[in-house]
């Protein structure tokens, strides 16, 4: 509905006036009959006038109300579209949202792959180096250009001495095969056995001529071109597990003591579980406190890199049985020459982790106490992978025990052979 000009309204007003006006005479004449002659009052021009008034304000009430109507109609629309566009926006940033967010998943993901596969070439360039350049540190590797690392899933370094041939006995006649057991072992499960010693002071000694004849009798040694000694004990850590990786190619790379009571199984089983992870470093994590005083046991001549004294070490695997992943013995091998040596071998490996992102893995059951604990817990189904005193470090008389042990928290002779690797 178009609105009415000024112009417009005084034209309908005239003609109102008009109309009304000839109207109104017109009816004049018409009751003028000859029979009955009756005077008539002419209307007052202000009653007209005003009746065109009223005409004209009622036709603008009913213009204005239809325009109000229009006009709100015409906003109601404009509302719904509004909505109507405010909606399909949100649609499209939601849907938009879910794209983002797909994306970023999948960006996510192929980081992860991307950083998997930058770790396993970081690997293999280790090992390789190592391959080329690490063998200098072995004493019973043939030196061939041609000489391939042999597969395994893990490599069970016993870290032995000169003065402890009882030792390895009592493991021989206890929780580690011997013999063609020992072989079968490696073929069948890819699990290697070593004692690992170096040599004495004075090569081709008494000492070394001994361990020579055991060796060949048994056939579980590792020479490693190392220095025996109680005070080298992280560089023979260091040694071993250069050596170790430049001859097999394992999955885990073990260290335990000779005094330590192993179950196999149980510690198979238990590297197993992680075995598609990387930089995987597994014992029972510890944080001894750092000594300072001269003379005592386990004294830390650089107790002062570790703050004010009575503060502790970081923590670390203790040092009576631990293993790490393949990239983890690569790194220590590739990285050898500067990796810094305290006096406690298990305070030098946790050192070198440190700022790496390495997964510890606190795993009690490598811990265990010697009976009651141990066989209380194979009691209730608990087999421990490791049993050892606290107090010895090892296992308190482990030459007269070890037999007793193995019979009263031992898995059994062949519960190895039962772990699917």
């Amino acid at each position: 509905m178009k609105e009415f000009t000024k112009e417009s309204k005084q034209g309908i007003l005239v003609t109102g006036y008009q109309n009304l006006k000839s109207s109104v005479w017109r009816w004049q004449l018409l009751d003028n009959k000859p029979n009955k002659m009756r005077v008539v009052k002419p209307v007052a021009g202000k009653v007209i006038l005003m009746l065109c008034i009223a005409s004209f304000l009622a036709g603008s009430l009913f213009t204005t109300r239809t325009s109000s109507i229009h006009s709100s109609e015409n906003k109601d629309l404009e509302n719904l579209n509004t909505v109507a566009r405010d909606c399909d926006h949100k649609r499209k940033l939601f849907e938009g949202t879910g794209d983002i967010m797909g994306e970023v998943t999948k960006t996510h993901q192929a980081i992860q792959s991307l950083d998997k596969t930058i770790s396993t070439l970081e690997m293999e360039l280790a090992v390789a180096r190592t391959k080329k350049s690490g063998s200098s540190n072995l004493l019973s590797l043939p030196k061939s250009s041609n000489h391939t690392l042999q597969k395994a899933f893990v490599v069970i370094g016993i870290n032995t001495a000169f003065s402890s041939k009882k030792r390895r006995d009592s493991l021989r006649e206890t929780w580690m095969p011997r013999g063609d057991k020992l072989k079968r072992l490696e073929k069948e499960k890819g699990i290697i056995m070593r004692f690992v010693i170096g040599h004495s002071a004075t090569p081709g000694g008494v000492l070394d001529r001994a361990v020579d004849e055991e060796a060949a009798e048994n056939k579980d040694f590792l020479r490693l071109k190392h220095v025996e000694g109680y005070h080298q004990l992280s560089t023979k850590t260091r040694i071993y597990f250069s050596t170790v990786v430049s001859i097999w190619d394992a999955e885990f790379y073990v260290k335990v003591d000779d005094d330590v009571h192993l179950n196999l199984g149980m510690l198979v089983s238990t590297l197993a579980r992680y075995r598609s992870k990387p930089r995987i470093y597994i014992g029972c994590m510890k944080s001894g406190p750092v000594l300072s005083q001269k003379g005592v046991r386990y004294h830390e001549p650089e107790f002062w890199k570790f703050g004010e004294e009575g503060n502790k070490y970081f923590r670390h695997a203790t040092g009576q049985l631990y293993a790490i992943s393949k990239d983890l013995a690569s790194y220590i091998s590739l990285n050898s020459p500067i990796l810094h040596r305290y006096a406690n071998e298990d305070v030098s490996l946790g050192s070198w982790f440190i700022g790496m992102e390495v997964e510890h893995v606190d795993a009690r059951s490598m811990c265990c106490g010697t009976p009651p604990d141990c066989e209380l817990k194979t009691q209730a189904g608990n087999v421990c992978v490791a049993s050892f005193d606290w107090t010895c470090s090892g296992i308190c008389k482990s030459v007269e025990r070890m037999k007793n042990i193995h019979n009263t928290c031992g898995e059994g002779d062949g519960a190895v052979w039962n772990v699917d690797l």
